[in-house]
């Protein structure tokens, strides 16, 4: 077997177990805010933190972008490096606003594009970026995160990012909502089995034997 065939493996496990599912579903500022606050953070923090910029009026990015930074940073607080990451929302709050205006110029752009540049932002990395492209906007694109990468490593695929995303769109095409769906069954999965450390009982890490 070669990596596609490991990674299709994959995806066959990943669909018996859990079925497509909806994954991540929120606006798309709630969606950009959210993948730059679960950076060295668990999801847990990332939602007590959205529900205080929910409260406080600031969850958005033109919200973000007037706010006052002492008021954004006490909403984030617990998500940790909460002035770090105040600093990264208002840049890329300042980014959408003053690159692109609103959704209907965005929807213009090619993703390529639009992934170079949100990787120009100081703080957004490409997991940063393949979420709130995946996520926010629906674009054909995947993400590979921790979870994704010890998922296919456990199946037998250690590749770069970039080669691991590329074989991942190949084989689910260009249908959004089953690359959203799949990268969501991964992470159900990595809670599920890797981080209780379920080993003995997981299907995918005897897919390469």
């Amino acid at each position: 077997m070669d990596e596609r065939d490991h990674i299709e493996s994959l995806i066959s496990v990943l669909n018996e177990t859990y079925g497509t599912i909806s994954w991540w579903d929120a606006p798309f500022d709630e969606v950009a805010i959210g993948a730059i606050l679960t950076q060295q953070t668990r999801w847990e923090n990332v939602e007590t933190a959205l529900n205080r910029l929910r409260s406080a009026g600031l969850n958005t990015l033109a919200a973000i972008a007037a706010a006052d930074p002492a008021d954004l940073e006490s909403c984030i607080r617990g998500t940790g490096f909460y002035r770090v990451k105040s600093a990264r929302l208002r840049r890329l709050a300042t980014f959408f606003l003053d690159q692109y205006g609103g959704m209907e110029e965005i929807d213009l752009i090619p993703t390529d594009l639009l992934r170079r540049s949100l990787l120009t932002v100081n703080g957004v990395g490409e997991e940063t970026a393949d979420s709130i492209l995946c996520y926010g906007l629906l674009r054909e694109t995947f993400v590979i995160d921790s979870y994704t990468r010890r998922i296919c490593t456990c199946a037998g695929v250690s590749l770069p990012a970039d080669r691991l995303r590329r074989i991942f769109l190949s084989a689910l095409g260009s249908n959004t909502h089953l690359l959203r769906s799949c990268h969501g069954q991964i992470v159900e999965y990595a809670k599920e089995y890797c981080n209780k450390k379920r080993c003995q009982e997981c299907r995918i890490r005897n897919l390469h034997e």
